[in-house]
């Protein structure tokens, strides 16, 4: 039987041990590393080349969503699954931006994790119910109330452009020599201009407005 090779990466060591006693449990799952940090995660799956990586999002030094982008570049082959605790908007979409095929909640049942981990080495996607609702009336419901994008002023629409290419909002900063503070003043005023909610509604409208490509 062909098993699928896991690396566990999360910054707290017993969570890290939950995952490793049961995943050792599946017949078809075997866990071949652990990483504490997102650059050890990076270093680790560069030399492992895990089918599966479940990635946390929340850690020291680089997070996860940046280093699911840095092991994607590594091995386009390994399929990253977002283990965390957060459902917040500001989060989900660049983790998926990033590559990661599946996001999850760490209150997922093992036996789920456990399909998730088959799914994913079938490159197939799985995504909590919230965020999986969420994108897909985002796709898929017309927005009549959306605005001209042209509503925007010239900085926020490099800002429009960045989130819907999965950068957050310090990432963002970063990228055009502004404060984060200013970052967000440009969102809040982004999501009122062109009646939006949040994040997530704002990258798909920039992805439909085709301000930026679909596979960017």
């Amino acid at each position: 039987m062909e098993r699928v090779s896991v690396l566990i990466v999360d910054d707290h060591q017993v969570v890290r041990q939950g995952l490793r006693d049961f995943l050792e449990l599946q017949d078809d799952i075997e866990v071949i590393g652990e990483a504490g940090t997102g650059a050890e995660a990076v270093e680790v799956a560069s030399r492992i080349l895990p089918d599966v990586v479940l990635m946390d999002l929340v850690m020291p030094g680089i997070d996860g969503v940046e280093a699911t982008r840095r092991i994607k570049a590594i091995s386009p082959t390994t399929q990253i699954i977002v283990l965390t605790s957060f459902s917040d908007d500001e989060k989900v979409f660049p983790a998926i931006k990033a590559g990661a095929i599946s996001y999850l909640l760490k209150d997922v049942s093992p036996l789920e994790l456990a399909r998730a981990i088959r799914a994913a080495q079938r490159g197939e996607a799985v995504l909590h119910p919230e965020v999986a609702a969420k994108l897909m009336q985002e796709f898929s419901t017309p927005k009549p109330q959306e605005q001209s994008p042209e509503a925007l002023t010239e900085r926020e629409m490099d800002v429009l452009k960045l989130i819907a290419r999965g950068h957050s909002n310090k990432e963002i900063a970063e990228i055009l020599i502004i404060s984060e503070k200013t970052v967000k003043t440009h969102v809040s005023n982004i999501l009122s201009k062109l009646h939006l909610q949040d994040r997530t509604q704002a990258a798909i409208y920039a992805l439909r407005q085709r301000l930026v490509p679909m596979d960017q």
